[in-house]
């Protein structure tokens, strides 16, 4: 098995960036082969001990690859997930690679792993690793490079003294509170300052001729959801005889109303129950004679899901590839990255996340050199809140309480 010809030359160029600066980042669309690109560099760089952090799910794959194309007799490498980070035996690395590396674009403050990988590998050389670096906002970029003393930022401390240079710093109203809105990155700055340490490459420049067409399916659910969420928006409480539906903000009523319009509910006790079968029921009917990838967004969706499907559902790539599964469920934010659908006649959205990548890499599941037609289904309920969230997220913006406010014509 070998590389791609573009692959050889990007690593080659990625090497001499992460000898010079210590730091390069991939920014390759996905399925170019970011993966193989940084073994690839983790040879030419030298390295005998690679870390690799990726998502739970990508961790077989990245193996397969480091033992198929010959790597395992270069250097030994170790693939963890982030959240194993706290685990790792490999005390003394030569090189880190991060995978999805926008996780760590978090602000204005970083999050748990963000500070975790910056107190354990802060001097070590890196390759990051994403298709959308900076997905709904410049912003983003500021902890992606915090995670090295290396970074070009390094003589910024903290995000909020990096945001008086590179971000222009709005109001906005959060429940009454004028609180600072950082989310405006100044572009130009940013871009000139970390573009030395970049490598872009486009599906396009890969020779890619593949398509993605999108259709919204819309649905009429239930006259029991329907006055369901009519009477949860009224009077921002639904009580049953043991259980109780509560949404006493804005945030809590936009999430009761993005469970259940897609079917699926859960109470203030924690328990979950699901209401209304009838998105499932139209997807297994409509797609009866195909194979289908299902992304959901609430845990109680799969458990709807099972209960449609039965046998013919799985949750596992490999079982979904090579057996007789019809179905594979995933849910949205797990499965965006590191995983391939290729064998999927459609990718189907039993719901909608409220994020901007999750919406640009779950619907591009499919895509492979080789395949030049991608299908995707959106499958909305009548009168929901999903076609909203999913104006918004195609905008490259994230769906937020603010934003629910307006739809709903909320003013306090």
């Amino acid at each position: 098995m070998q590389l791609r010809k573009y692959q050889e030359e990007i690593a080659e160029n990625a090497v001499q960036i992460l000898r010079e600066r210590k730091i390069v980042y991939l920014t390759m669309e996905v399925r170019t082969g970011k993966t193989l690109t940084s073994l690839e560099i983790a040879r030419l760089y030298g390295a005998k001990n690679v870390l690799f952090l990726t998502k739970k799910k990508a961790i077989n794959n990245i193996h397969n690859d480091w033992i198929d194309f010959g790597y395992d007799k270069a250097f030994n490498i170790l693939i963890v997930n982030d959240e194993s980070m706290h685990k790792i035996e490999m005390t003394n690395p030569d090189l880190v690679i991060h995978d999805e590396h926008h996780r760590f674009g978090g602000f204005p403050k970083p999050g748990k792993y963000t500070k975790m990988y910056r107190q354990m590998f802060s001097r070590k050389p890196m390759v990051f690793l994403s298709g959308t670096p900076t997905p709904e906002s410049f912003s983003q970029i500021y902890h992606q490079f915090w995670v090295s003393d290396y970074s070009p930022f390094a003589m910024y401390p903290s995000f909020y003294k990096w945001a008086n240079d590179y971000v222009n710093v709005y109001k906005k109203n959060i429940n009454g509170l004028m609180v600072n809105d950082y989310s405006h990155g100044i572009e130009s700055s940013i871009m000139k300052d970390v573009s030395r340490y970049m490598i872009t490459f486009t599906q396009k420049a890969a020779g890619f001729t593949t398509s993605i067409d999108e259709e919204v399916l819309t649905v009429d659910m239930s006259k029991v959801t329907q006055k369901l969420c009519n009477k949860l928006e009224k009077d921002l409480v639904i009580e049953g005889k043991e259980k109780v539906v509560l949404a006493e903000t804005p945030a809590k009523l936009m999430q009761k109303l993005h469970q259940l319009w897609s079917g699926t509910v859960k109470f203030e006790d924690g328990s979950s129950m699901i209401t209304d079968k009838t998105k499932a029921e139209f997807i297994k009917n409509r797609f009866s004679n195909n194979k289908i990838g299902i992304f959901y967004k609430f845990k109680e969706e799969l458990n709807l899901l099972n209960e449609t499907y039965g046998s013919d559902l799985t949750t596992d790539v490999e079982e979904f590839d090579t057996g007789n599964f019809k179905v594979i469920a995933l849910q949205i934010v797990s499965g965006r990255e590191g995983i391939s659908l290729k064998n999927a006649d459609y990718v189907v959205f039993y719901n909608i996340d409220f994020s901007a990548t999750s919406y640009w890499q779950a619907r591009d599941r499919m895509t492979t050199m080789e395949r030049k037609f991608n299908k995707v289904y959106w499958i909305f309920s009548n009168g929901g809140i999903e076609e909203k969230i999913y104006k918004t997220v195609k905008s490259k913006k994230k769906y937020t309480t603010n934003i629910f406010k307006k739809d709903y014509g909320i003013t306090n």
